[in-house]
């Protein structure tokens, strides 16, 4: 497991050491999207019952840090190697591809986690928080990163440049995390717009995971579960036979 903890030590290193970037930025646009629409839809926006909109907002954004972040890292770390060329240093390693995907993935998984710990500690001192249900928010938290960290690392794959990357973040993983619920009750919405959000993964990530807060949801919480463990399974799947296959990163 050496070439696993190597691996993946230079993964941690990679996004701590710019610790500025990749963890107090994402924790500070959190902070400002939380008291934007906290105080512009405060008292204007069903949620669940009993519990205030400044509240019901908070998971959401955290889970957002989370899945986001658990992307940037894992994606923009191989998308660089491969432009740079020094993939070439991993790929001669003897590193099979379960341990070079467990390592990119874990690495992400932590950033994610951590900035979405950040993001929850720094709410606090403006919103009290609740957690009903910590076991369920940990394990949607945990697993969110991890399926969003081997989507990363399988959009870098496919990339071969950073503007192709972009472009996958900014029309696939921006727009499903934003019409995720993050901002509001999908009970809120009208029935066309309630079923296209239940057509979304990251509905399910969302949802999951705000009600280890409150514990209530939208769906129930083992369906949330059934599909983020559906989703990570294909991700994974995928993502391995392209490692295994050498796809774009040896030819």
């Amino acid at each position: 497991m050496t070439g696993f903890y190597t691996l993946f030590h230079k993964e941690l290193l990679r996004f701590i050491k710019v610790s500025i970037q990749t963890i107090a930025a994402p924790v500070l646009t959190a902070l400002l999207y939380l008291l934007v629409f906290a105080q512009a839809l405060e008292g204007r926006v069903r949620v669940y019952e009993g519990v205030p909109y400044t509240e019901f907002l908070v998971p959401g954004l955290v889970m957002m840090s989370v899945l986001q972040n658990a992307f940037a890292n894992s994606s923009s770390s191989l998308i660089q190697s491969k432009i740079t060329g020094n993939i070439v240093f991993i790929l001669l390693a003897p590193i099979t591809h379960l341990q070079f995907f467990a390592a990119y993935v874990a690495a992400a998984t932590v950033r994610g986690v951590v900035v979405g710990a950040g993001v929850a500690a720094t709410a606090m001192a403006f919103v009290p928080l609740r957690l009903e249900a910590p076991g369920w928010a940990i394990g949607f938290a945990v697993l969110g990163a991890a399926l969003l960290g081997s989507l990363g690392l399988l959009a870098g794959i496919l990339s071969e440049k950073i503007d192709q990357l972009a472009a996958f973040q900014n029309f696939v993983i921006m727009p499903l995390t934003f019409l995720s619920g993050v901002f509001y009750s999908v009970h809120a919405l009208p029935p066309f717009w309630q079923s296209a959000s239940h057509a979304n993964p990251f509905f399910y990530l969302i949802d999951g995971f705000r009600y280890g807060f409150f514990g209530a949801s939208d769906v129930a919480p083992a369906l949330s579960l059934g599909v983020l463990g559906v989703s990570l399974a294909l991700v994974c799947g995928v993502t391995l036979a392209l490692l295994r296959a050498g796809y774009k990163l040896r030819y």
